[in-house]
């Protein structure tokens, strides 16, 4: 019998953290695959520490795509990943969230009869202005496993009109990651926090990259004045490890960043060893929405709508917008006056890896079962 081959496709970082799960699950189980970056965001070169620090193999292929508008990317990776999908020929594609790089390799995948299967599927803002929605749509539509992380990723599948026996219900891979490297954060904590000159639980961390924030220059000077104002009224530090992207339009809208603490992006362990010990978190990230809620810290999401419900219905996470007021307003509700509330953990056990692998395999199983019949 002819030995499975997966192809798993990343191109950003948060992308590379939630395949992890998945290719290690990969290479317990002797499964034969290989990685692709498409360089979407970062180069090899520049996230290459997440391949490290979750001691994954480098990618075979790096297709060094880089930035442009939505057209020239996914062109860019669609032309790029079909060379090397003929030249493999996997059995299956996998591919994780909303970004460019994902709808484009599904998209090469589907075209040459190879199937699909698309992890953290069924997320909806149910914002089509958002071109992360209309990429998640497109990907869910057009996939043969959608690997949804929580029920009600399902039912909005459902709701679509795709068949149920598409769908399987696996947690989402952010649990096992997070789960697999407290122990490194643990060890790197104190260093991370001295280096800082900050205490646990006297600082809030910031990450604010999103296109609808930071290419606006009335939202991202707005979601600036709130954070200063946390700090006026509060006394809290506010770290804001800053995107090349954000740092690039603060200094082209003249934002003044006040009184908050901007430092260079981080390596994983060292920006989870910041969450696990901040007072809260204030982001507009959908992945850090979900760490949050995994480390039991308040989290307070500066967008108008977020594809996390679950986060928000147990109460880990608040939308705030973009409006200095609100963001203060919902940091006091959430974080001063209630402190103590607690969450169980909406989003999985942390075994989402191991079950995506084992639906994989009985599905490749099942297909060479199926020519030789």
């Amino acid at each position: 019998m002819k030995s499975e081959k997966v192809a798993v496709v990343v191109g950003t970082r948060p992308e590379i953290i939630k395949m992890f799960p998945v290719v290690r699950a990969l290479r317990d189980h002797s499964i034969d695959f290989f990685i692709v970056h498409t360089g979407q965001h970062y180069s090899y070169e520049l996230s290459k520490i997440f391949f490290e620090e979750l001691n994954l193999p480098k990618p075979k292929y790096n297709l060094g795509i880089g930035s442009g508008s939505h057209a020239e990317e996914t062109g860019r990776i669609m032309i790029s990943i079909e060379d090397v999908l003929e030249k493999e020929n996997p059995d299956i594609l996998l591919v994780e969230g909303d970004t460019n790089s994902i709808l484009a390799a599904a998209l090469a995948a589907v075209k040459l009869h190879i199937p699909v299967g698309h992890v953290e599927a069924g997320l909806r803002s149910f914002d089509r202005s958002m071109p992360e929605e209309i990429n998640r749509v497109i990907t869910d539509h057009i996939s043969t496993l959608l690997f949804a992380p929580t029920k009600l990723s399902m039912e909005n599948l459902l709701r679509e009109g795709i068949p149920y026996y598409k769908i399987h219900v696996t947690g989402n891979t952010i649990v096992d990651a997070v789960q697999y490297c407290l122990a490194k954060v643990r060890k790197a904590e104190k260093e991370v926090l001295e280096k800082l000159s900050i205490k646990k639980k006297k600082y809030v961390l910031v990450t604010v990259h999103r296109q609808e924030n930071v290419d606006d220059p009335n939202r991202f000077k707005a979601i600036i004045e709130g954070l200063n104002l946390i700090k006026e009224k509060f006394g809290y530090e506010i770290i804001y490890p800053i995107h090349p992207r954000s740092r690039k339009r603060a200094a082209e809208f003249n934002i003044d960043l006040g009184k908050i603490t901007v430092i260079d992006p981080l390596g994983y362990i060292d920006f989870l060893a910041l969450e696990k010990n901040a007072l809260a978190i204030i982001t507009d990230s959908g992945g850090v929405q979900e760490e949050a809620c995994t480390l039991g810290v308040p989290c307070i999401t500066v967008r108008d709508n977020t594809e996390r419900p679950e986060t928000i219905l147990v109460g880990a996470n608040v939308l705030a917008g973009a409006d200095s007021k609100s963001i203060s307003d919902k940091f006091e509700s959430l974080v001063i006056n209630d402190r103590v509330r607690k969450w169980s953990n909406p989003l999985g056990d942390g075994k989402a890896g191991e079950r995506i692998v084992k639906i994989v395999r009985e599905y490749l199983e099942a297909c060479t079962w199926q020519k030789f019949l």
